[in-house]
């Protein structure tokens, strides 16, 4: 820590109202009202807005027509960071791209194996694909055919927001993805038979790999072809510098929409406050609402929501609030 130093501002995005971008941006906008050096660094957990984050400049975005989790062809952008190809799978193969109700029998990550594909085409050698906001529960079946089963000798890291395992990825992700009761016992049935399908063809038993279950089984059916799952919040931070970052800061902010028990548990807001407490770094959290049960001791947190009175506030008025709450913290 150094106490001249800037304050850092690295949230993650506040789902519904700002991009990680926004966010960073709305809170050194409070930083700097009060006369206070900010510096923008926004974060990601390997979930949406993690294409954002790391290819930020639209020069470096490619796209590329695939099929969507239903079957309709979408457009979707992938994107260049130095060497490295950055697939969001959120923009393939995402549950924001079902227009009305999810069928999760059918929805599939074909889109994504053909966006990795194109990278791959283009004699991209390594590739960070974040697999958060998924509609399907296929296993990473749809994506591992596009692909051929063949991930061409590429290095291929997989960013995980969750420690899910893979034949899990059906009761825990299942319902939030519209599967009832049947549904989830279909497909927990298929994901049983997928994996030792994997194990026959591919000699991995996906099923003792953390995270393997995130997006539905996509990780764990790309590292039955020799992918690498990896800690999404720690990655992000890795490649965007976070850990140098804070150790020039005197404060730093973070925040998300929701600040719970999850947030602690391979989130953004909690990484950075584990690395904040190792380099004995100051940190406050912003959040749009938050438990205060699980924030650490010491840990000052504002929320949107208690600065605004009503969620319909929060969302409309989010960066202004982020602002002042900064403010408040910084000041």
């Amino acid at each position: 820590m150094k106490p001249d130093g800037p304050v850092l501002c690295c949230p993650d995005k506040f789902r519904g109202s700002l991009s990680a971008g926004e966010a960073a941006s709305a809170l050194a906008d409070g930083v700097e009202r009060v006369g206070r050096t900010a510096l923008r660094l926004p974060l990601a957990d390997g979930g949406e807005g993690t294409l954002e984050v790391l290819c930020p400049d639209a020069s470096v975005r490619r796209m590329a027509r695939v099929t969507g989790p239903l079957g309709a062809p979408v457009d979707a952008e992938w994107g260049m960071r130095g060497d490295t190809a950055v697939v969001e799978m959120a923009r393939a193969s995402g549950l924001a791209l079902v227009p009305g109700s999810n069928d999760p029998l059918r929805a599939t990550t074909v889109g994504t194996g053909e966006l990795i594909r194109a990278a791959l085409d283009q004699g991209v050698r390594r590739v960070l694909v974040a697999v958060g906001g998924s509609a399907t529960v296929d296993g990473g079946l749809g994506a591992l055919e596009a692909l051929d089963f063949d991930l061409r000798g590429a290095d291929v890291l997989v960013a995980c927001d969750v420690t899910t395992g893979f034949v899990d990825a059906a009761p825990v992700f299942g319902p939030q993805k519209g599967a009832d009761a049947a549904a989830v016992a279909e497909l927990q049935r298929r994901l049983t038979e997928l994996a030792e399908r994997y194990r026959a063809d591919h000699g991995v038993d996906v099923r003792e790999l953390p995270g393997s279950g995130a997006a539905g089984g996509l990780a764990g059916g790309l590292a039955a072809l020799g992918a690498r799952l990896v800690p999404g919040a720690e990655l992000v931070a890795a490649v965007v510098g976070l850990h140098d970052a804070l150790s020039d800061a005197s404060l730093a902010l973070t925040g998300e929409g929701r600040f719970d028990a999850t947030s602690l548990a391979g989130k953004v807001v909690g990484h950075v406050l584990r690395e904040a407490r190792d380099l004995d770094v100051a940190v406050a959290v912003v959040a749009g609402d938050a438990d205060r049960a699980h924030l650490p001791a010491g840990v000052r947190c504002h929320t949107l929501l208690e600065r605004s009175g009503s969620l319909d506030v929060a969302l409309r008025d989010a960066a202004r609030l982020t602002a002042d709450a900064a403010a408040l913290l910084a000041g």
